[in-house]
C-alpha cells in the first residue's frame, strides 16, 4: 500500500489564540510539519478561500488541501462557512474537518448534513491533543488522497490525477 502523501497547506479556522497555539505545538509534538495557516473568524475563512484582500496573493496564501474548521467563531460561524464552501463548485470537494469544543449531536448531525468529511471534539489534555494530531497526520496527510479539485482561476487544486 503506498502513502498519499499529496496534502500539503492545512488552513485552520479559529478564533481562541490559545488553542491556536495548543494546535500548533501538539502539531509539532506529532511531527506534523505542513504548513499551517490560521484565519480567526467565518469572514476570514472565506476571504482567504477566495483569494480576496490580503489573500489575493496564492503564493503567499496557498489554497489548503485541508481545513480544519471551528463551529464556534465570529462573523460567521463554522456553519455558515460550511455552507458558503459546499455551495462554490470549485470547493465543493475540498476535505474539511470540522475541529470544535462542541459535543452536541445536533452539531455533529448538522456539520455532516452541511458537508463536513469529519467531526472531533478538541480534547482538553494536551496528550490527548498530540494523539488526535497524530491522527489527522496518519489519516488526512498521509492515507486520505486528495481529490481532483479546480482552482477558481481554473488550475487544478492538486496535480496528482493518474499517479
Amino acid at each position: 500500500m503506498s502513502l498519499a502523501i499529496d496534502c500539503e497547506v492545512i488552513l485552520l479556522a479559529e478564533d481562541n489564540e490559545n488553542h491556536v497555539l495548543l494546535i500548533r505545538r501538539a502539531f509539532e509534538q506529532a511531527g506534523l510539519v505542513n504548513p499551517l495557516y490560521v484565519v480567526s473568524d467565518g469572514e476570514e475563512a472565506v476571504a482567504y478561500l477566495k483569494g480576496q484582500g490580503k489573500y489575493a496573493n496564492r503564493e503567499e496564501y496557498p489554497l489548503p488541501c485541508l481545513l480544519l474548521l471551528d463551529l464556534k467563531m465570529p462573523r460567521k460561524d463554522g456553519f455558515e462557512v460550511l455552507e458558503w464552501l459546499r455551495q462554490q463548485p470549485s470547493f465543493s470537494s475540498l476535505r474539511v474537518v470540522v475541529l470544535t469544543t462542541s459535543e452536541e449531536l445536533r452539531d455533529v448531525n448538522r456539520a455532516y448534513r452541511l458537508g463536513a468529511n469529519s467531526f472531533l471534539t478538541k480534547p482538553v489534555d494536551f496528550r490527548d491533543f498530540v494523539q488526535l494530531s497524530s491522527a489527522i497526520k496518519g489519516y488526512w496527510i498521509w492515507l486520505s488522497r486528495v481529490p481532483q479539485a479546480e482552482r477558481p482561476n481554473g488550475k487544478p487544486l492538486s496535480d496528482t490525477a493518474g499517479t
